[in-house]
């Protein structure tokens, strides 16, 4: 129910931003520009879906429970850290796998530092964006500097 509401919300909020633009031909371009995003993600959006709930399904649930589960502790953390880096493509990737882990029954604390780890330092990421647009010593630099971030967050999560 929560996402019904979260996308009402949502929804009310693009329609009032839509009426206050000035002109015609800029909710033209706006409507254009949304509906772009919508043929170009949705089927993304369906595809990642179906592939988390597939995913969920073909996931040993007693391997997820033990190496990520809520009596992993930090090794699941851990865990979870060093999954995220290592996972490759976007958010529909990343984001339908963990979905799949949670029902499969990953604990919010190994999946927070996935998440944080692959928002930080998914490999795919660092080595084809950061490596050619900023060179190797951006890169020890950032790493040495936020490496314990998606640590930090998974051990926060714990408490909670």
């Amino acid at each position: 129910m929560n996402i019904v509401i979260g996308t009402v919300v949502l929804m009310a909020l693009a329609a009032w931003a839509w009426q206050r633009l000035e002109t015609p031909v800029d909710r033209e371009v706006a409507f254009e520009a949304t509906r772009r995003m919508v043929f170009l993600n949705g089927p993304r959006l369906v595809v990642a879906l179906i592939s988390a709930g597939l995913f969920a399904e073909l996931l040993p649930d007693e391997s997820v429970r033990a190496y990520l589960g809520d009596t992993s502790g930090m090794t699941g953390v851990l865990l979870g850290a060093v999954l995220g880096i290592v996972t490759p493509g976007g958010a529909f990737v990343s984001f339908a796998l963990a979905a799949g882990a949670t029902q499969a029954g990953a604990s919010a604390s190994a999946l927070v530092a996935y998440i944080s780890a692959w928002s930080l330092f998914a490999l795919t990421k660092v080595i084809t964006e950061e490596l050619a647009f900023l060179g190797v010593r951006f890169i020890l630099l950032r790493v040495v500097f936020t490496f314990p971030l998606p640590l930090i967050a998974g051990a926060v999560a714990l408490v909670f």
